[in-house]
């Protein structure tokens, strides 16, 4: 299976996977570079993903199904270009020989959702959208701080080897802010010369991993001791873990 990150607008990835056949996309916010992709190796796409209903990942959809006849899967409560089918946490989807399960992983939209397989190529897959980033997490536009923190444990307790795809190349502006939440973390330290040379050479960050993630994003290590300290010294008013995680939110929303 070949593993491949589109990109698209300013810092979107659409994330491709194929079988040298048979491919399926994730969150396509643009038909065209797909369609290029899917000329240039000859697939045949089986499979559209959709992890919410933003713009920027749900604009390519209409032409993609009419240009390949894909079936195109995504939140049930979330307006997806129709015709769709809609779904649910417990429900899977089966494309390319594998088998994905429905995750519902609200907080940056109403109704997010995310894809997960246990086993592509012996590791753990996750489609998260703009649920998680790297060293980051999406903004809440719909949710509330405790969906947010629910949706982000959900995720955490995936297995370590767990491939993270998300949806935007934002690494080292996350990075930037957690260093500065984080500053004696030698792992997150590590991490950013890692994510600076791989620019540096014109490649993407992604995808990480749920273990990488643990050591370093601040959004999921909300419960560690230096990083209550640093939350405190931005909002002295925290008092549980999603007053913690909303203040560390809001002060990711407004660093420079």
């Amino acid at each position: 299976m070949y593993l491949i990150p589109i990109s698209a607008f300013a810092d979107n990835y659409l994330w491709l996977l194929h079988d040298g056949k048979r491919a399926l996309v994730v969150d396509p916010g643009d038909a065209a570079p797909v369609l290029h992709a899917l000329a240039q190796s000859a697939l045949q796409l089986e499979s559209i993903l959709v992890t919410h209903h933003h713009a920027d990942h749900t604009g390519g959809v209409d032409a993609l199904r009419k240009a390949t006849g894909a079936k195109v899967y995504g939140p049930a409560t979330e307006r997806i270009p129709a015709p769709f089918e809609p779904l649910h946490e417990g429900d899977s989807v089966h494309t390319l020989g594998l088998d994905f399960q429905v995750l519902d992983v609200p907080g940056h939209t109403a109704g997010h959702i995310a894809f997960y397989t246990p086993d592509m190529d012996g590791k753990p897959l996750l489609f998260c959208g703009d649920t998680l980033f790297s060293g980051g997490c999406g903004r809440l536009f719909e949710g509330t701080p405790a969906q947010m923190l629910a949706s982000l444990d959900k995720l955490a307790a995936l297995p370590g080897a767990t491939r993270v795809c998300c949806a935007h190349e934002y690494t080292l502006g996350n990075l930037r802010f957690a260093l500065a939440v984080e500053p004696g973390n030698t792992d997150l330290a590590a991490y950013q010369q890692h994510c600076i040379g791989l620019r540096d050479q014109g490649q993407p960050t992604l995808p990480s991993s749920i273990a990488q993630e643990i050591l370093i994003n601040p959004f999921l290590r909300t419960r560690q001791a230096p990083l209550v300290a640093a939350v405190r010294r931005f909002d002295a008013s925290i008092h549980d873990d999603t007053t913690v995680f909303a203040a560390l939110r809001q002060w990711k929303n407004q660093f420079k």
